[in-house]
């Protein structure tokens, strides 16, 4: 399982501060599965106001760096030369079972139910402290840059 770093994240995913969500992807597995990692620092924008005196992560950021996490996985698996973009298509079952909060270090696990050619259908989990905060099912799809 190959390990990436922020730089090697920042090739793939388009996104930046504040909305790249993932620090460092733990390993991963072609076309089967992916391990990543946020650290959660009460510096982020979000706890400013959500909520003051009890910061808690929003949920939807949780799914999202679930969806970045599946991207990345996504990227990894092309073989071909063209540059892509990633697509969150849909969510599915997804439910928050605790609070995420600063300080916390959260390891994502998405695992690969289906692909069919750029279309991916994606199991997500995220832990603290080996205990499960949030879990969904995600699709997404890769694009051509090109075509877009």
């Amino acid at each position: 399982m190959s390990v990436l770093n922020i730089d090697d994240i920042m090739q793939h995913l388009p996104h930046r501060y504040p909305f790249l969500l993932i620090d460092r992807v733990l390993g991963f597995e072609k076309e089967k599965s992916i391990r990543a990692l946020k650290n959660v620092s009460i510096n982020e924008p979000q706890f400013a106001g959500h909520f003051p005196g009890h910061p808690v992560m929003p949920g939807v950021l949780l799914v999202e760096a679930m969806a970045q996490a599946g991207g990345i996985l996504a990227f990894q698996s092309v073989e071909d030369d063209r540059e892509y973009l990633v697509y969150f298509t849909g969510i599915d079952g997804v439910r928050f079972r605790r609070p995420v909060r600063p300080g916390d270090q959260v390891i994502f696990e998405m695992t690969c139910l289906r692909r069919r050619g750029f279309l991916w259908k994606l199991k997500g989990e995220a832990f603290v402290d080996g205990k499960l905060v949030c879990e969904g099912t995600l699709t997404a799809t890769l694009v051509p840059k090109d075509d877009v």
